[in-house]
Protein backbone atom coordinates (compact mmCIF):
# COMPACT_ATOMS: atom_id res chain seq x y z
CA UNK A 1 0.00 0.00 0.00
CA UNK A 2 0.97 3.34 -0.74
CA UNK A 3 0.03 7.10 0.50
CA UNK A 4 1.22 10.31 -1.00
CA UNK A 5 1.65 13.37 1.41
CA UNK A 6 3.45 16.20 0.94
CA UNK A 7 5.55 16.49 3.90
CA UNK A 8 6.02 13.05 6.03
CA UNK A 9 7.03 13.66 10.03
CA UNK A 10 8.58 10.86 12.14
CA UNK A 11 7.94 11.40 15.50
CA UNK A 12 5.44 13.38 17.68
CA UNK A 13 7.41 15.14 20.49
CA UNK A 14 8.10 18.88 20.63
CA UNK A 15 10.22 18.65 18.01
CA UNK A 16 7.70 16.88 15.16
CA UNK A 17 4.67 18.69 16.45
CA UNK A 18 6.31 22.29 16.33
CA UNK A 19 7.43 21.36 12.85
CA UNK A 20 4.25 20.94 11.39
CA UNK A 21 2.94 23.53 13.22
CA UNK A 22 5.43 26.24 10.96
CA UNK A 23 4.79 24.59 7.62
CA UNK A 24 2.08 25.72 5.00
CA UNK A 25 -1.50 25.24 5.51
CA UNK A 26 -2.08 24.22 2.10
CA UNK A 27 0.53 21.90 2.32
CA UNK A 28 -0.72 18.20 3.34
CA UNK A 29 1.55 17.06 6.27
CA UNK A 30 1.24 13.43 7.54
CA UNK A 31 2.83 12.91 11.27
CA UNK A 32 3.57 9.39 12.44
CA UNK A 33 4.42 7.91 15.86
CA UNK A 34 5.73 4.46 16.79
CA UNK A 35 3.67 4.29 19.59
CA UNK A 36 0.43 6.44 21.57
CA UNK A 37 1.45 10.47 20.85
CA UNK A 38 1.53 11.14 24.34
CA UNK A 39 4.23 8.51 24.64
CA UNK A 40 7.20 11.04 23.56
CA UNK A 41 9.73 11.84 25.94
CA UNK A 42 8.66 15.08 25.42
CA UNK A 43 5.99 14.63 27.69
CA UNK A 44 8.24 13.61 30.37
CA UNK A 45 10.40 16.51 30.63
CA UNK A 46 10.18 18.23 34.67
CA UNK A 47 12.08 20.73 34.50
CA UNK A 48 11.67 23.37 32.27
CA UNK A 49 12.70 25.28 29.02
CA UNK A 50 15.86 27.90 28.96
CA UNK A 51 15.33 31.75 27.64
CA UNK A 52 17.34 34.81 27.36
CA UNK A 53 16.14 37.14 30.05
CA UNK A 54 17.72 40.20 28.14
CA UNK A 55 20.85 41.16 26.37
CA UNK A 56 22.75 41.30 29.93
CA UNK A 57 21.63 37.73 30.52
CA UNK A 58 23.59 36.74 26.58
CA UNK A 59 27.15 36.55 27.76
CA UNK A 60 26.62 34.30 30.78
CA UNK A 61 23.77 31.73 29.12
CA UNK A 62 26.30 31.62 26.44
CA UNK A 63 28.90 31.07 28.38
CA UNK A 64 27.29 28.51 30.82
CA UNK A 65 26.24 26.24 27.62
CA UNK A 66 29.90 26.15 25.92
CA UNK A 67 31.34 25.23 29.37
CA UNK A 68 28.94 22.21 30.02
CA UNK A 69 29.00 21.05 26.73
CA UNK A 70 32.93 21.07 27.58
CA UNK A 71 33.36 23.95 24.57
CA UNK A 72 32.96 21.57 22.13
CA UNK A 73 29.68 22.70 21.05
CA UNK A 74 29.20 24.77 17.65
CA UNK A 75 29.50 29.00 18.68
CA UNK A 76 27.09 29.39 15.76
CA UNK A 77 24.02 27.07 16.61
CA UNK A 78 24.54 27.87 20.42
CA UNK A 79 23.96 31.63 19.13
CA UNK A 80 20.91 30.96 17.13
CA UNK A 81 19.43 28.81 20.20
CA UNK A 82 19.57 31.53 22.48
CA UNK A 83 18.87 34.68 20.03
CA UNK A 84 15.83 32.72 19.05
CA UNK A 85 14.55 31.87 22.84
CA UNK A 86 12.17 34.79 23.06
CA UNK A 87 10.40 34.03 19.69
CA UNK A 88 10.21 30.36 20.76
CA UNK A 89 8.45 31.00 24.48
CA UNK A 90 6.21 33.86 22.49
CA UNK A 91 4.81 31.04 19.96
CA UNK A 92 4.25 28.83 22.79
CA UNK A 93 2.42 31.28 25.09
CA UNK A 94 0.19 31.79 21.88
CA UNK A 95 -0.74 27.68 21.64
CA UNK A 96 -1.76 28.01 25.46
CA UNK A 97 1.06 27.06 27.28
CA UNK A 98 1.15 28.14 30.95
CA UNK A 99 4.34 29.35 32.34
CA UNK A 100 4.74 30.33 36.39
CA UNK A 101 4.11 33.62 36.68
CA UNK A 102 4.33 36.20 39.86
CA UNK A 103 1.35 38.36 38.81
CA UNK A 104 2.23 39.44 34.87
CA UNK A 105 5.92 38.44 34.89
CA UNK A 106 7.31 35.18 34.22
CA UNK A 107 8.97 32.95 37.48
CA UNK A 108 12.39 31.95 36.79
CA UNK A 109 14.07 28.98 38.12
CA UNK A 110 17.41 28.04 38.14
CA UNK A 111 19.22 24.87 37.52
CA UNK A 112 22.69 22.84 37.59
CA UNK A 113 25.87 24.51 35.93
CA UNK A 114 23.67 27.94 34.82
CA UNK A 115 24.88 31.24 36.59
CA UNK A 116 21.58 32.64 37.47
CA UNK A 117 18.24 31.61 37.36
CA UNK A 118 16.47 31.53 33.62
CA UNK A 119 14.22 28.67 33.18
CA UNK A 120 10.88 28.90 32.94
CA UNK A 121 8.42 26.30 34.17
CA UNK A 122 5.08 24.63 34.85
CA UNK A 123 5.19 22.94 38.06
CA UNK A 124 7.50 19.72 37.15
CA UNK A 125 5.41 18.65 34.28
CA UNK A 126 7.06 21.34 31.78
CA UNK A 127 7.15 18.95 28.95
CA UNK A 128 3.72 17.76 29.45
CA UNK A 129 2.22 21.28 29.35
CA UNK A 130 4.03 22.19 26.36
CA UNK A 131 3.64 19.09 24.51
CA UNK A 132 0.06 18.46 24.91
CA UNK A 133 -0.72 22.40 23.55
CA UNK A 134 1.08 21.62 20.22
CA UNK A 135 -0.01 17.99 19.81
CA UNK A 136 -4.02 19.60 20.67
CA UNK A 137 -3.02 22.17 17.94
CA UNK A 138 -2.02 19.99 15.86
CA UNK A 139 -4.71 17.21 16.17
CA UNK A 140 -6.96 20.42 14.97
CA UNK A 141 -5.15 21.42 11.88
CA UNK A 142 -7.41 20.04 8.86
CA UNK A 143 -4.07 19.79 6.93
CA UNK A 144 -2.16 17.72 9.32
CA UNK A 145 -3.16 13.66 9.68
CA UNK A 146 -1.46 12.25 12.94
CA UNK A 147 -0.87 7.85 12.47
CA UNK A 148 -0.14 6.43 15.40
CA UNK A 149 1.41 2.80 16.50
CA UNK A 150 3.66 2.98 13.13
CA UNK A 151 6.71 1.67 12.85
CA UNK A 152 9.18 3.48 10.66
CA UNK A 153 11.34 0.44 9.48
CA UNK A 154 13.59 2.18 6.56
CA UNK A 155 13.52 5.36 3.99
CA UNK A 156 12.48 5.29 0.21
CA UNK A 157 15.49 6.85 -1.63
CA UNK A 158 16.97 6.57 -4.72
CA UNK A 159 21.00 8.45 -5.28
CA UNK A 160 20.89 10.02 -1.80
CA UNK A 161 17.66 11.62 -2.22
CA UNK A 162 14.53 10.85 0.30
CA UNK A 163 11.32 10.49 -1.25
CA UNK A 164 9.76 8.79 1.96
CA UNK A 165 9.52 6.07 4.60
CA UNK A 166 8.45 2.83 4.52
CA UNK A 167 6.76 1.58 7.81
CA UNK A 168 4.45 -0.81 9.49
CA UNK A 169 1.13 -0.53 11.61
CA UNK A 170 0.25 -2.39 14.76
CA UNK A 171 -0.66 -5.28 12.93
CA UNK A 172 2.01 -5.88 11.16
CA UNK A 173 1.08 -4.35 7.55
CA UNK A 174 3.54 -2.95 5.59
CA UNK A 175 2.97 0.69 4.15
CA UNK A 176 5.00 3.37 2.32
CA UNK A 177 4.50 6.65 2.40
CA UNK A 178 6.03 8.83 -0.54
CA UNK A 179 6.52 12.73 0.45
CA UNK A 180 8.33 15.58 -1.08
CA UNK A 181 10.10 16.39 2.09
CA UNK A 182 10.81 14.12 5.32
CA UNK A 183 11.42 15.08 8.58
CA UNK A 184 13.16 12.19 11.05
CA UNK A 185 12.14 13.69 14.70
CA UNK A 186 12.31 10.43 16.33
CA UNK A 187 13.92 10.75 20.12
CA UNK A 188 16.80 9.38 21.97
CA UNK A 189 18.14 6.16 22.14
CA UNK A 190 17.10 4.94 25.82
CA UNK A 191 15.80 1.95 24.42
CA UNK A 192 19.12 0.45 23.95
CA UNK A 193 20.25 0.71 27.75
CA UNK A 194 19.34 -0.76 30.93
CA UNK A 195 18.76 1.96 32.95
CA UNK A 196 16.99 4.85 31.38
CA UNK A 197 14.67 7.61 31.66
CA UNK A 198 13.03 7.14 28.36
CA UNK A 199 10.50 5.07 26.74
CA UNK A 200 11.86 1.99 25.90
CA UNK A 201 10.00 2.31 22.83
CA UNK A 202 12.77 4.87 21.31
CA UNK A 203 16.10 2.73 20.18
CA UNK A 204 17.41 5.12 17.57
CA UNK A 205 15.45 3.97 14.94
CA UNK A 206 16.75 6.87 12.97
CA UNK A 207 20.47 6.15 13.50
CA UNK A 208 19.95 2.52 12.24
CA UNK A 209 18.73 3.89 8.80
CA UNK A 210 21.47 7.05 8.72
CA UNK A 211 24.10 4.21 9.22
CA UNK A 212 22.45 2.17 6.30
CA UNK A 213 22.69 5.05 3.93
CA UNK A 214 25.50 6.58 4.73
CA UNK A 215 24.01 9.78 5.86
CA UNK A 216 26.45 11.61 7.83
CA UNK A 217 26.36 11.46 11.51
CA UNK A 218 28.11 13.51 14.44
CA UNK A 219 29.05 12.77 18.13
CA UNK A 220 27.16 9.50 18.60
CA UNK A 221 28.92 8.41 21.69
CA UNK A 222 27.97 11.78 23.78
CA UNK A 223 25.48 10.39 25.90
CA UNK A 224 24.29 11.73 28.71
CA UNK A 225 23.68 10.03 32.10
CA UNK A 226 21.25 12.18 34.68
CA UNK A 227 22.37 12.10 37.91
CA UNK A 228 19.43 11.74 39.72
CA UNK A 229 16.90 8.95 39.29
CA UNK A 230 14.88 7.11 41.60
CA UNK A 231 16.34 4.33 42.77
CA UNK A 232 14.52 1.29 42.51
CA UNK A 233 14.53 -2.25 41.75
CA UNK A 234 11.61 -2.68 39.67
CA UNK A 235 12.17 -3.16 35.80
CA UNK A 236 11.13 -0.26 32.85
CA UNK A 237 11.57 3.25 32.95
CA UNK A 238 13.78 5.43 35.10
CA UNK A 239 11.87 7.98 37.08
CA UNK A 240 13.88 11.39 36.85
CA UNK A 241 14.37 13.67 39.71
CA UNK A 242 14.60 17.07 38.17
CA UNK A 243 17.52 18.79 38.31
CA UNK A 244 15.75 21.67 39.24
CA UNK A 245 14.90 20.23 42.40
CA UNK A 246 18.63 20.55 43.53
CA UNK A 247 18.76 24.05 41.80
CA UNK A 248 16.21 24.62 44.73
CA UNK A 249 18.88 23.41 47.57
CA UNK A 250 18.12 19.86 47.61
CA UNK A 251 21.96 18.33 48.28
CA UNK A 252 23.26 14.90 48.05
CA UNK A 253 24.08 12.56 50.95
CA UNK A 254 26.37 9.58 51.21
CA UNK A 255 25.23 6.59 53.42
CA UNK A 256 26.58 8.04 56.66
CA UNK A 257 24.38 11.48 55.65
CA UNK A 258 27.25 13.38 54.61
CA UNK A 259 27.61 15.65 51.52
CA UNK A 260 30.10 14.96 48.82
CA UNK A 261 29.60 17.13 45.97
CA UNK A 262 28.77 20.38 44.41
CA UNK A 263 24.76 19.69 43.29
CA UNK A 264 24.75 22.44 40.97
CA UNK A 265 27.83 21.61 38.74
CA UNK A 266 26.97 20.07 35.28
CA UNK A 267 25.46 16.92 34.87
CA UNK A 268 28.28 14.59 34.10
CA UNK A 269 30.48 15.99 37.01
CA UNK A 270 28.09 15.26 39.41
CA UNK A 271 27.27 11.89 37.76
CA UNK A 272 30.38 11.30 37.85
CA UNK A 273 31.17 12.30 41.75
CA UNK A 274 27.38 9.44 42.59
CA UNK A 275 29.06 6.87 40.86
CA UNK A 276 32.92 6.96 42.42
CA UNK A 277 30.90 7.41 45.87
CA UNK A 278 28.82 4.78 45.63
CA UNK A 279 31.85 2.32 44.33
CA UNK A 280 33.63 4.07 47.75
CA UNK A 281 31.07 2.73 50.09
CA UNK A 282 30.20 -0.25 48.00
CA UNK A 283 26.25 0.61 47.69
CA UNK A 284 23.58 0.85 45.03
CA UNK A 285 22.83 4.20 44.91
CA UNK A 286 23.16 7.71 47.58
CA UNK A 287 20.47 10.24 49.08
CA UNK A 288 18.97 13.50 47.91
CA UNK A 289 17.69 15.06 50.45
CA UNK A 290 14.71 18.32 50.10
CA UNK A 291 14.80 19.19 53.70
CA UNK A 292 16.40 22.82 52.51
CA UNK A 293 13.24 23.81 50.17
CA UNK A 294 10.00 23.96 52.31
CA UNK A 295 7.68 21.99 52.39
CA UNK A 296 4.58 24.31 50.60
CA UNK A 297 7.12 24.37 47.67
CA UNK A 298 7.94 21.44 47.26
CA UNK A 299 3.94 20.63 46.91
CA UNK A 300 3.17 23.61 44.51
CA UNK A 301 6.85 23.56 42.39
CA UNK A 302 7.05 19.35 42.48
CA UNK A 303 3.79 18.26 42.89
CA UNK A 304 4.45 15.06 40.23
CA UNK A 305 7.53 14.09 42.02
CA UNK A 306 6.37 14.57 45.36
CA UNK A 307 2.97 11.89 44.80
CA UNK A 308 5.60 9.58 42.69
CA UNK A 309 7.64 9.56 45.42
CA UNK A 310 4.77 8.84 48.26
CA UNK A 311 3.49 6.24 45.66
CA UNK A 312 6.86 4.71 46.00
CA UNK A 313 6.71 4.84 50.14
CA UNK A 314 8.93 8.39 50.45
CA UNK A 315 7.60 11.52 51.96
CA UNK A 316 10.04 13.97 50.59
CA UNK A 317 8.86 16.48 52.98
CA UNK A 318 10.43 14.37 55.69
CA UNK A 319 12.80 12.08 54.44
CA UNK A 320 15.71 11.84 51.51
CA UNK A 321 14.88 9.78 48.98
CA UNK A 322 17.83 7.01 46.78
CA UNK A 323 18.76 8.10 43.56
CA UNK A 324 20.86 6.62 41.17
CA UNK A 325 22.34 7.85 37.92
CA UNK A 326 20.55 6.47 34.53
CA UNK A 327 21.39 6.93 30.82
CA UNK A 328 19.20 10.26 29.98
CA UNK A 329 19.99 12.31 26.32
CA UNK A 330 21.62 11.60 23.79
CA UNK A 331 23.79 14.69 22.50
CA UNK A 332 24.84 13.11 19.03
CA UNK A 333 23.08 12.12 16.39
CA UNK A 334 22.22 12.79 12.34
CA UNK A 335 24.97 15.45 11.40
CA UNK A 336 22.48 18.97 10.27
CA UNK A 337 23.46 22.22 9.32
CA UNK A 338 22.10 25.40 11.28
CA UNK A 339 18.98 24.72 9.19
CA UNK A 340 18.52 21.22 9.68
CA UNK A 341 18.90 19.86 6.37
CA UNK A 342 20.88 16.13 6.45
CA UNK A 343 23.68 15.21 4.07
CA UNK A 344 20.81 13.58 2.44
CA UNK A 345 18.40 15.53 -0.39
CA UNK A 346 15.06 16.40 0.78
CA UNK A 347 16.10 14.57 4.57
CA UNK A 348 15.99 16.94 7.66
CA UNK A 349 16.16 15.70 11.46
CA UNK A 350 15.03 17.67 14.47
CA UNK A 351 14.98 17.63 18.28
CA UNK A 352 17.06 14.16 20.29
CA UNK A 353 17.64 12.26 16.98
CA UNK A 354 19.73 15.57 15.20
CA UNK A 355 23.04 17.12 16.37
CA UNK A 356 23.61 20.47 15.31
CA UNK A 357 26.21 20.68 17.74
CA UNK A 358 24.32 22.86 20.30
CA UNK A 359 25.09 20.67 23.31
CA UNK A 360 28.80 19.62 22.79
CA UNK A 361 29.94 16.42 24.91
CA UNK A 362 27.54 17.37 27.59
CA UNK A 363 23.53 18.99 27.36
CA UNK A 364 23.26 21.86 30.03
CA UNK A 365 19.79 21.61 31.63
CA UNK A 366 16.69 22.89 30.26
CA UNK A 367 18.30 23.53 27.03
CA UNK A 368 17.01 20.18 25.54
CA UNK A 369 13.20 21.44 24.83
CA UNK A 370 13.93 25.44 23.37
CA UNK A 371 16.54 23.19 21.29
CA UNK A 372 14.32 21.26 19.57
CA UNK A 373 12.17 23.73 19.03
CA UNK A 374 14.50 26.70 17.45
CA UNK A 375 15.59 23.82 14.89
CA UNK A 376 12.42 23.03 14.46
CA UNK A 377 11.17 25.79 13.45
CA UNK A 378 14.21 26.46 11.01
CA UNK A 379 13.48 22.79 9.42
CA UNK A 380 9.99 24.10 8.62
CA UNK A 381 11.12 27.51 7.39
CA UNK A 382 13.31 26.44 5.31
CA UNK A 383 11.44 23.69 3.56
CA UNK A 384 8.50 26.39 2.96
CA UNK A 385 11.30 28.75 1.79
CA UNK A 386 12.53 26.61 -0.88
CA UNK A 387 9.87 24.30 -1.35
CA UNK A 388 9.78 22.56 -4.62
CA UNK A 389 7.65 18.85 -5.40
CA UNK A 390 9.61 16.00 -6.20
CA UNK A 391 8.91 13.99 -9.75
CA UNK A 392 6.37 11.08 -8.47
CA UNK A 393 7.78 7.78 -7.30
CA UNK A 394 6.71 5.60 -10.40
CA UNK A 395 7.17 2.47 -7.98
CA UNK A 396 7.63 1.84 -4.33
CA UNK A 397 8.39 -2.42 -4.06
CA UNK A 398 7.72 -3.17 -0.43
CA UNK A 399 9.03 -6.94 0.33
CA UNK A 400 8.22 -7.55 3.72
CA UNK A 401 10.20 -10.36 3.93
CA UNK A 402 13.49 -8.40 3.64
CA UNK A 403 12.74 -6.74 7.41
CA UNK A 404 12.04 -9.80 9.42
CA UNK A 405 14.37 -9.23 12.89
CA UNK A 406 15.37 -5.69 11.89
CA UNK A 407 14.26 -4.24 15.66
CA UNK A 408 17.17 -6.45 17.00
CA UNK A 409 19.55 -5.92 13.71
CA UNK A 410 18.77 -1.71 13.66
CA UNK A 411 19.41 -1.96 17.81
CA UNK A 412 22.95 -3.91 17.62
CA UNK A 413 23.94 -1.53 14.45
CA UNK A 414 23.51 1.34 16.41
CA UNK A 415 25.04 -0.19 19.81
CA UNK A 416 28.15 -0.80 17.25
CA UNK A 417 28.33 2.63 15.83
CA UNK A 418 28.35 4.25 19.28
CA UNK A 419 30.94 1.91 20.66
CA UNK A 420 33.23 2.24 17.67
CA UNK A 421 32.96 5.93 18.05
CA UNK A 422 33.71 5.50 21.35
CA UNK A 423 36.92 3.83 21.19
CA UNK A 424 38.14 5.85 18.79
CA UNK A 425 38.30 8.80 21.39
CA UNK A 426 40.16 6.88 23.63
Amino acid sequence: MIMITDIIIVGCGVAGLYCALNLPENKKITIVTKNEAPKSDSFLAQGGICVLRDEEDYKSFFEDTMKAGHYENNPDSVEIMIRSSQEIIGDLVSFGVRFEKDGEAFTYTREGAHSKPRILFHEDETGKEITSHLLETARNRPNITLIENFTMVDLICDENICYGIIGHDKNGKYIGITADYTVLATGGIGGLFKHSTNYRHLTGDALALALKYDIRLQHIDYIQIHPTTLYTQKHGREFLISESVRGEGAILLNSKGERFVNELLPRDVVAKAIFDEMKKEGTEHVWLSMATIPEEEIKSHFPNIYQHCLDEGYDVTKEPIPVVPSQHYFMGGIDVDRYSKTSMGRLYAVGETACNGVHGRNRLASNSLLESLVFAKRAANHITDNYTETEPQKEVIIDSRQYEGYAEKYKESVLKAIEKEKNSHE
